[in-house]
């Protein structure tokens, strides 16, 4: 008899073309509201068989439109909130959390609010002494982390590990960084802030290894916008040139594309 995941894994075959690049197993959907859908099944089928086997589970959640499928699906599937345990990855420096474009209001208002989560951790962009911040989030990351789920930028950042920064070796798990060009460009783009000029400059993120030390990664990327970060991150080299290509390199990730992100890829 099948399992609750692999019934899932063989009904989702039939709705997407499927392959692996290298540990990454790529799964591209018609439009980015399936792929949202799927992708929360497979999710919330990954927590509900860590508690248990384990009664707790610690999951690392992204924010950002290219989110937004995803997130609303997963409120909508059937988990025991009382036994997670949530963080977010990344903040503007400086900023307050009332702030639209704040990540923690994003993901107080989308996830937070609709599900409460037994407990829920939230990176201070504001804190009054940075440093000790970021000591305190470092702190509550230290034990495992069962999974998280990561998208990729236009850059190809993760989280706010832009090209410039990103590093793959940092013996840290949370920096506070300075944001490129073309990721401050995004925000603007992607409407949530009015100039470009008013994007902040730094943000404090998890690192790349904070973010591989997940035990699982699901990727949701969706949107031609992302086609040549997806191009990059897995027909490009592995390098911080791209962080997202580090994806290739977990030993189980799942990357969700629609038929738009995915437009790029050879042969695909």
């Amino acid at each position: 008899m099948q399992t609750e995941e692999s019934s899932h894994a063989v009904a989702s075959r039939k709705r997407c073309k499927l392959f692996r690049v290298e540990e990454a197993e790529v799964r591209i959907y018609e439009h980015k509201t399936l792929l949202g859908i799927e992708a929360a099944k497979h999710a919330a089928s990954v927590i509900r068989d860590i508690i248990a086997r384990r009664d707790w589970a610690r999951v690392i959640a992204a924010t950002g439109n290219s989110q937004l499928e995803f997130i609303s699906a997963l409120t909508r599937e059937q988990i025991d909130w009382n036994r997670v345990e949530l963080f977010h990855m990344d903040e503007y420096a400086g900023m307050s959390e009332t702030h639209p474009a704040s990540f923690r209001r994003w993901i107080r208002e989308r996830l937070v609010n609709q599900v409460y989560p037994a407990r829920v951790h939230y990176l201070a962009g504001d804190a009054p002494e940075m440093e000790k911040e970021m000591e305190r989030y470092s702190a509550l990351l230290a034990g495992p982390i069962d999974l998280a789920f990561v998208g990729f930028g236009e850059n190809g950042h993760i989280a706010f590990n832009d090209p410039p920064v990103a590093d793959f070796a940092d013996s840290r798990l949370i920096k506070r960084v300075t944001l490129d060009q073309a990721c401050r460009q995004q925000q603007f783009n992607e409407g949530h802030f009015p100039a470009l000029e008013v994007v902040p400059t730094e943000a404090i993120t998890l690192t790349c290894p904070a973010l591989m030390r997940a035990d699982t990664w699901i990727c949701c990327v969706p949107d031609r916008r992302k086609a040549m970060a997806v191009q990059c991150a897995l027909e490009g080299p592995v390098s911080t040139g791209c962080p997202a290509s580090l994806v290739r390199t977990h030993q189980n990730s799942f990357v969700y594309l629609d038929r738009e992100s995915a437009s790029l890829l050879s042969g695909h």
